[in-house]
């Protein structure tokens, strides 16, 4: 199984990065909170890799952290809960504040991220406890990224959230940041709104 790849950075989108290492460009599909700290494409990069090998495919999830692959792997150890909701999951929540949510027992926390309802929160909660990593290290800043509306909406939808919600949000976050902002900041933004709509 491949635990960890090292090369340079080809392409990087909200919900994959492709990495070339010894001439093979591997699709590895990552968090949003992975894709905020990627570096420009050319670059070197290392992932941590978990391989996910199914009768049709075989997948391979990529984080810059221990504590993230850790908290994704106790996620899909859980009934119910595949990579794609894993990702998901630590797309909208750091691993801090899945940690906190669980140790609180904050149910209504948990299902602010995409495809999380009550029952499954609860069960997140009952399975999680003890099994996640503690609070890690504050993150370095993101590199900056071209204006993309476009692409923030996509993100969403991969995420789980309905097109209509995604590209009301991801509107209403470039008029609140100006239309030059950043992929990165308008995601951050729209998925923020999209919480305070889903806790409204």
């Amino acid at each position: 199984m491949i635990a960890r790849l090292r090369g340079t950075l080809l392409e990087r989108r909200p919900d994959q990065a492709i990495l070339e290492v010894g001439g093979v460009g591997y699709r590895v599909f990552i968090s949003l909170n992975t894709f905020y700290e990627l570096p420009e494409p050319g670059r070197e990069l290392t992932l941590l890799i978990h391989t996910n090998v199914r009768e049709d495919a075989i997948h391979l999830y990529g984080f810059l952290r221990a504590a993230e692959r850790e908290a994704f792997q106790a996620l899909i150890g859980i009934s119910g809960v595949g990579p794609k909701l894993a990702l998901a999951i630590l797309s909208g929540l750091s691993v801090d504040d899945l940690w906190l949510a669980v140790r609180s027992r904050d149910a209504a926390r948990l299902t602010k991220a995409p495809g999380v309802g009550k029952k499954t929160a609860g069960r997140l909660i009952v399975e999680l406890e003890g099994k996640l990593p503690a609070a890690d290290p504050a993150a370095p800043a993101p590199a900056g990224l071209a204006p993309a509306g476009s692409d923030a909406v996509s993100a969403l939808v991969n995420l789980g959230y309905p097109e209509p919600a995604a590209s009301k949000a991801v509107a209403a976050a470039l008029q609140e940041l100006g239309p030059e902002a950043n992929l990165e900041a308008a995601l951050r933004r729209a998925l923020r709104l999209l919480s305070k709509n889903l806790a409204g």
